[in-house]
């Protein structure tokens, strides 16, 4: 009896000896990856008030440029929010994230939609990531698809939101989305596309700044395809649900004019989560007759 007992206890010993392996090894990586953020980690006061630093994004395209010189360089200019018209800010925001004035960083509803619809089709169509989260994807990750990629996301972007108001990150995303090969932020693209300043843009040039966001390179207002065009369309035709845009009747001609002639809603501010955004229609992200986003 006793030797069955010393038995046991012995197997009981060598079964915890290889449990405690796979368990010492998983909280190494678990220090490795709380390490790695202390070091990402960003200064959130310096970045609610300080100017807008260079992306990881910018970093890594100026890197393939020297790399391949045949590339256009970096094309990069930071821009105070108070310069961006306030009808760019309506068609981001449309186009990208109708909710980014209610949710939290995450957009469960939205990444519900997107699961379900992506399940249906056997391959990911659309994408559900806020705002916020493709921010601190440009400013602090990569384009890597990954778990441990997202899992990074995730936690900058309740730093983010806990640290930076919404007209804030806003501000950072429109001056450091991409919009074109090398082109980065919405004054280098008003000056590559129409050759001016973001603030002197008209609505349609605004909204053809939002249309290309999901594929840049492939989709902007040089290139004009077929799919920008369409893309261009729904926007404006969102915006008009909104009363964020005039009329058809009176589109063409006052959709070429400076957004500061064209006359605004007097309570849809896109600054504040007024009731014009809390009323917002359905993200065009979620279109299902929108191209694979790339992130």
């Amino acid at each position: 009896m006793a030797v069955v007992s010393t038995k046991a206890a012995a197997a009981k010993r060598s079964a915890w000896r290889w449990l405690t392996i796979p368990m010492a090894f998983v909280s190494l990586l678990a220090a490795a990856d709380l390490l790695y953020l202390l070091w990402l980690w960003p200064d959130w006061q310096a970045l609610a008030v300080g100017p807008v630093p260079k992306s990881r994004i910018m970093e890594a395209y100026e890197a393939r440029q020297a790399a391949e010189p045949t590339l256009p360089k970096l094309r990069f200019q930071a821009i105070p929010g108070a310069q961006i018209p306030q009808a760019l800010k309506r068609a981001v925001v449309v186009a990208e994230d109708a909710s980014f004035y209610q949710h939290h960083g995450i957009d469960f509803e939205a990444i519900g939609e997107a699961l379900e619809y992506n399940r249906a089709k056997g391959r990911v169509v659309v994408g559900a990531s806020t705002l916020s989260q493709q921010t601190v994807k440009n400013l602090f990750l990569n384009a890597e698809r990954s778990y441990l990629r997202k899992w990074h996301e995730l936690l900058l972007t309740w730093g983010m939101e806990e640290h930076l108001s919404k007209d804030r990150i806003l501000t950072l995303y429109l001056n450091i989305a991409q919009f074109g090969e090398g082109i980065f932020g919405v004054e280098a693209a008003a000056k590559a596309y129409f050759g001016t300043h973001t603030e002197t843009l008209t609505l349609d040039q605004c909204v053809a700044l939002a249309a290309a966001l999901p594929s840049p390179v492939k989709n902007n207002p040089a290139t004009g395809t077929d799919w920008f065009r369409k893309r261009k369309n729904k926007i404006y035709a969102f915006m008009e649900e909104r009363e964020w845009a005039p009329a058809a009747a009176g589109a063409e001609a006052e959709a070429t004019e400076p957004v500061a002639a064209v006359a605004e809603p007097p309570a849809a501010d896109v600054n504040t989560p007024s009731e014009a955004i809390q009323t917002a229609p359905e993200t065009l992200a979620s279109d299902p007759e929108e191209e694979p986003k790339t992130e």
